[in-house]
C-alpha cells in the first residue's frame, strides 16, 4: 500500500468520533420522521423548511461529510456493517440502470411535493420509511454503496452535480477499505462531476439531464404552489409540467452551448449549469423562508416580513448567486476528491498509482473530467 492509502485508515479516536456524529444525525432523522406521524406540522418544517434547505449548501461545500453522515446513507450499510460477508458485485450495466432510475426518482419526487408532500407528514413519513427499505434491502444483495448511496439515491445525482469544487476531503467514514463496488467510485474520485462515467448509454443520459437540465426544473419548481393532498390531485399537470418544461428548455441550451463551445471550455459550462442550479435554489427558497416567497405562505418557516426589510431580499439573493459561481466556477480551489480513499483490499491490491487509472472516461468529448 502508499503512504497515502494506509494514511486514509480512520485511527480509534477517529472512528469512535464519526461513529457518534452518525449516531446523532440518525437520531435527529428519527426524531423527524416520528414527528411527521405524531406532529406532522412540526415534522414538516424540520425537514422540508431546515433540513432540506441546509443540505445544497453542504453538497457544494463538503459533500463528502454529507456521505459520512446521511442517516438514510448510515441506515443503508447497517447490514454491511455487521455482516462483512461478500455481496453481489455489481455491472456496469446495473449501475447505469440504478444512475438513471436514481434521476428519474429525484425528477418524480421533487414534483410530487406539491401535490401531496408538502403538505402532508404521513405522505412524506411514507416515502422516506419506503425509502429506507430500500435501502437497507439493495445493500444486502450489493457491496457496500454500489446499490444504494452510489446509485438509486434520489440524492446522489445531487452530490455530482453540486459536490464538482469540495472544500474539505475527510476520510471515508464508512468504508474502511476498497472493494472496488461501483466504477468509478464518487466518493473517492477526483473531480467528480454527474458527466464523469464509464461511458454507457444510460450514465452518458443521467448525467446529461442533471448538468443541463437541473437548473430549469429548480425554476420550474419554484413556480408550482403547495396544494393540500385532497387537491393536489387536481394540479399534478402543473405540478409536473412547469419544472420538466424549464428541464426541457435549460437542457436544449446547454447542449446548443456545448456545441458551439470549443471542448476547453467544455468543463467550465458544467460549472455555470452547476451554480446556476443551486444558486437559483437559493434565489427562491431563502426568502421563502422567512414570508417572501414568490408564492405567499409556501415553505415558510417563519413570518419576518414585518421585521426585515424587502431590500435584505435583493442582497440574499445577490450574495448567494456571487457566493456560488465564485466558488464552482472561479475559485481556484483544486481539484478533491469527496472523501480519501480507505486502503485496497488484499483481493484488489494494485501497485502504486494504478488506483488512480481504473479505466476512467469522461462522456460527451471530456466534458466533465477536464482539467480543473
Amino acid at each position: 500500500m502508499t503512504d497515502q492509502n494506509n494514511a486514509s485508515f480512520l485511527t480509534n479516536s477517529e472512528h469512535l468520533a464519526w461513529r457518534a456524529v452518525q449516531v446523532l444525525v440518525w437520531l435527529v432523522g428519527l426524531t423527524i420522521f416520528f414527528s411527521l406521524l405524531i406532529r406532522p406540522q412540526l415534522g414538516l418544517h424540520l425537514f422540508w423548511n431546515i433540513l432540506i434547505p441546509v443540505a445544497p449548501a453542504l453538497l457544494v461545500f463538503a459533500p463528502g461529510v454529507w456521505r459520512n453522515v446521511c442517516p438514510l446513507g448510515s441506515t443503508a450499510l447497517v447490514p454491511k456493517h455487521l455482516d462483512h460477508k461478500p455481496r453481489r458485485m455489481m455491472s456496469i450495466k446495473t449501475q447505469g440502470i440504478f444512475s438513471l432510475v436514481g434521476v428519474s426518482l429525484l425528477l418524480l419526487i421533487v414534483p410530487f411535493r406539491h401535490v401531496a408532500l408538502d403538505t402532508s407528514g404521513f405522505a412524506t413519513a411514507a416515502v422516506l420509511a419506503a425509502s429506507g427499505l430500500v435501502a437497507i434491502g439493495l445493500c444486502r444483495v450489493f457491496e457496500w454503496k454500489s446499490a444504494w448511496c452510489s446509485g438509486l439515491c434520489p440524492v446522489h445525482p445531487v452530490e455530482k452535480l453540486y459536490g464538482m469544487r469540495p472544500g474539505v476531503t475527510p476520510k471515508n467514514a464508512h468504508c474502511h477499505e476498497c472493494h472496488r463496488c461501483v466504477r468509478i467510485c464518487p466518493d473517492s474520485t477526483i473531480g467528480m462531476t454527474p458527466l464523469l462515467s464509464l461511458g454507457t448509454n444510460l450514465h452518458l443520459l443521467a448525467g446529461t439531464i442533471m448538468a443541463g437540465g437541473f437548473v430549469g426544473f429548480i425554476w420550474g419548481w419554484f413556480q408550482v404552489p403547495d396544494y393540500p393532498i385532497t387537491q393536489g390531485w387536481q394540479h399534478l399537470g402543473l405540478a409536473y409540467g412547469l419544472p420538466l418544461g424549464g428541464l426541457v428548455v435549460s437542457l436544449t441550451l446547454f447542449l446548443l452551448l456545448k456545441r458551439h463551445l470549443a471542448p476547453e471550455h467544455h468543463t467550465r459550462l458544467l460549472r455555470v449549469f452547476a451554480a446556476a442550479a443551486v444558486a437559483c435554489y437559493y434565489w427562491y427558497r431563502l426568502p421563502g423562508l422567512v414570508g417572501y416567497g414568490a408564492i405567499p405562505g409556501d415553505g415558510m418557516l417563519l413570518d419576518l416580513t414585518s421585521t426585515l426589510p424587502e431590500w435584505s431580499v435583493a442582497a440574499s439573493r445577490v450574495l448567494t448567486t456571487l457566493l456560488f459561481f465564485w466558488w464552482i466556477v472561479v475559485k481556484k480551489n483544486g481539484r478533491r476528491s469527496w472523501t480519501r480513499r480507505p486502503p485496497y483490499a488484499r483481493e484488489f491490491a494494485v501497485q502504486p498509482g494504478e488506483g488512480a487509472s481504473v479505466s476512467l472516461t469522461c462522456s460527451v468529448g471530456g466534458l466533465a473530467g477536464a482539467k480543473g
